[in-house]
């Protein structure tokens, strides 16, 4: 063998040096673990959409949540608009109501057709936009017949307008709804703006839920699981019982109950405002710490045979000590991921509730409301039931991703690198 082929280390380069890293805390190794999910990502960055867009969307739009504007009531997201002269756009509703737009669609005003002159044999209607002073500016004419005149070879055409002497059958192009990004409502409310309150509803609901939920459920749980015996046995039929009721079924009859007792309006209304706010918070708190209790029990189960729960018995500390500074910090992975669970769950519930009309009520909207206000025009307006439904969708699959990713990253067990 020839040694000169061989390359040889200097001393100091033979030296066997330890690799190290940095080292994570609990938390940071989470985060890591938690990054490498994309799915988990894109449920974070939702998420935060969401809250974005129910806190700070409310102060960018301009148009408020509540306001009324008959004058432009079911305009959809986009529509199509008739060229009438160079600077003269409209927009022929599904109601027949003609308004006036810009190029670039703006709504401007209405015509009047409550003074029209309309001919009933001829189904020829006018429609005239006026001053502030009534004065007659503008005149357009609608022809309704084509669907009834059987001289009238145009098919698919179901109306035409007539200005100053020509007829417009077919529109000029399709504008967005600049005025009302997503639309408006039966009264002219603009639905980005009842969208994004009622997502602040639901999410409010929500929140405020899953928080009381997570002190009753994990308090009860860790006590029940901690002590055991006796009163272990007890507090847990007591779970038995109610988990025996289907949860939907329950929410419901309590939810009935409290809305025709005087106790919504005179402490709940008070409180919360009204609107059927307080009265789904009670409905929810009242059921959903069920879940949270058992999980935390069984975690509590484990966890105080340990080593150190031992130590902190020799040393004298009190049983509430530790429950709250040992036990329930050791098992706070699995409640977090089940609150993020819990709510998607609550803000569906919250939907379902007020879709039957059990839930949030006027002057209040949630996203349920919503939804079934529009579900009753879903086949005229579409778009009054879409948009909701898909907010709620995205809502409950941005939750979904997180706390499945949570799951995977605060479980030790579940570690993949």
């Amino acid at each position: 063998m020839n040694k000169n082929k061989f390359q040889y280390l200097k001393s100091s380069e033979k030296l066997d040096k330890e690799q190290t890293r940095k080292s994570l805390t609990y938390w940071q190794d989470v985060w890591r673990r938690l990054r490498k999910n994309v799915l988990s990502i894109m449920g974070l960055v939702g998420v935060i959409i969401v809250l974005l867009f129910a806190t700070v969307g409310q102060w960018l739009n301009p148009n408020d949540y509540e306001v009324q504007n008959r004058d432009f009531k079911n305009v959809p997201p986009s529509f199509d608009v008739y060229k009438l002269d160079d600077d003269m756009y409209v927009y022929l509703t599904e109601m027949y109501l003609l308004i006036l737009v810009s190029e670039d669609g703006h709504l401007l005003a209405k015509f009047d057709s409550s003074l029209s002159d309309g001919n009933t044999t001829t189904k020829i209607y006018n429609y005239r936009l006026l001053d502030e002073n009534d004065v007659e500016t503008e005149l357009v004419e609608i022809d309704f017949s084509y669907t009834t005149d059987p001289t009238k070879e145009d098919e698919g055409i179901l109306y035409s307008l007539n200005y100053n002497g020509t007829e417009f059958k077919e529109t000029d192009h399709k504008v967005w709804n600049k005025s009302f990004i997503l639309g408006t409502d039966t009264l002219g409310r603009d639905l980005l703006s009842r969208v994004m309150y009622g997502t602040g509803i639901s999410l409010t609901i929500a929140f405020v839920a899953v928080i009381i939920n997570f002190f009753v459920g994990v308090l009860y749980g860790s006590f029940a699981g901690f002590f055991g015996g006796r009163a272990d046995n007890i507090m847990m039929r007591i779970v038995d019982i109610i988990n025996s009721i289907p949860l939907l079924l329950y929410v419901i009859l309590l939810m009935v109950v409290v809305k025709n007792s005087n106790f919504e309006l005179y402490v709940l209304d008070p409180i919360f405002g009204a609107g059927g706010l307080g009265t789904i918070i009670l409905a929810l708190v009242s059921v959903y710490w069920v879940g949270m209790a058992r999980l935390v029990r069984g975690q509590v189960l484990s966890l105080k045979e340990q080593e150190y729960v031992l130590a902190a018995r020799t040393l004298g500390v009190s049983n509430y000590k530790i429950v709250t500074k040992h036990l329930v910090p050791n098992a706070l992975g699995p409640i977090i991921v089940t609150m993020t669970m819990m709510i998607p769950a609550a803000v569906f519930t919250e939907a379902f509730l007020s879709f039957i009309g059990l839930g949030i009520s006027a002057p209040r909207s949630s996203l349920g409301t919503l939804a079934s206000a529009g579900s009753e025009i879903m086949q005229t307006y579409p778009y009054q039931l879409i948009i909701p439904a898909l907010v709620i969708a995205f809502m409950m699959l941005s939750f979904n991703f997180l706390g499945d990713g949570l799951r995977d990253a605060l479980d030790p067990r579940l570690r993949k690198g």
